[in-house]
């Protein structure tokens, strides 16, 4: 029971992996709204553009990460076919 619960937090396909990048990425909108707010000019504008690069970079990385564990399921595949 506790490994069909532990598969619901396991990133599994592309679409997946989008739609948990664009919840990051409206959140981070929603905090470089508060730091405009907060901070009026140009370090309210960093502090933005910081929040949104780190989704990017989290973003990326996740992608990577599935690509990565498809060709490492790949190879385990034609090894045990061998």
């Amino acid at each position: 029971m506790m490994r069909k619960i532990g598969r619901l937090f396991v990133i599994k396909n592309r679409i997946e992996a989008c739609a948990i990048i664009y919840a990051l990425a409206l959140g981070a909108a929603e905090r470089g709204k508060h730091y405009l707010d907060t901070f009026p000019g140009f370090g309210g504008r960093m502090l933005f553009v910081a929040a949104m690069v780190a989704v990017w970079m989290g973003g990326a990385k996740i992608l990577d990460a599935l690509n990565y564990e498809r060709k490492y399921r790949l190879a385990e595949n034609t090894d045990k076919g061998a």
